[in-house]
């Protein structure tokens, strides 16, 4: 019974990082919004970033909305919409 909860564990721990990238979007990045131009587009929104991040096919901030509330958000990168909002 040890045997398996250690390999079970085991096949865990190993399958996570493969899980924890997000997927936004099915578009190549040739139809990604540029960095900036999404930076630009979310500060315009009342976003303030404090960190920014590109998992997976997502852009992703931490940072405040319009109302000083805690965010951390996935974007599509191709139009900026909200894919997950935690």
């Amino acid at each position: 019974m040890k045997t398996m909860f250690t390999v079970v564990s085991l096949a865990l721990l190993l399958t996570t990082p493969a899980m924890a990238k997000k997927n936004c979007t099915d578009e190549p990045k040739s139809k990604w919004m540029t960095v900036e131009a999404f930076k630009k587009k979310a500060t315009d929104e009342g976003y303030k970033i404090r960190k920014f991040k590109q998992p997976g096919s997502c852009y992703e901030i931490y940072g405040t909305d319009k109302d000083g509330n805690d965010v951390e958000i996935y974007f599509n990168p191709v139009d900026g919409s909200i894919a997950k909002k935690k």
